[in-house]
């Protein structure tokens, strides 16, 4: 990977990242606890609940790819950097652009 492709790779993690900061907020507020003095009957309280489980898993999820974009950058500069930490083959450009915090070609990954 060259120096251009790094530094192309760098600005899409650094967008990567605040985008994924971005959506950790949202899913911050809607992941607080529901209130029991708000008045919602039995069936939307149950939504709701459910909603905020699916909303909590979300939230590890962005949080572990955040870890893993920072990662990422911090690694970028590397000589291995881009380099499958499983068969030390190249991983391909399209994968890393897409997924900048790949540490696997698409072959390991399967």
């Amino acid at each position: 990977m060259d120096k251009i492709q790094k530094d192309t790779l760098k600005e899409k993690i650094i967008e990567e990242i605040h985008a994924v900061k971005e959506q950790i907020e949202e899913l911050k507020e809607l992941t607080k606890p529901i209130k029991p003095e708000n008045s919602l009957g039995r069936i939307s309280r149950m939504d709701a609940i459910n909603n905020k489980s699916i909303n909590d898993r979300g939230l590890r999820m962005a949080k572990m790819k955040l870890t893993k974009l920072e990662m990422a950058l911090s690694k970028v500069d590397e000589p291995n950097f881009g380099q499958c930490s499983r068969c030390k083959n190249n991983i391909q450009e399209m994968r890393l652009m897409l997924m900048p915090q790949s540490t696997l070609c698409v072959r390991c990954a399967r």
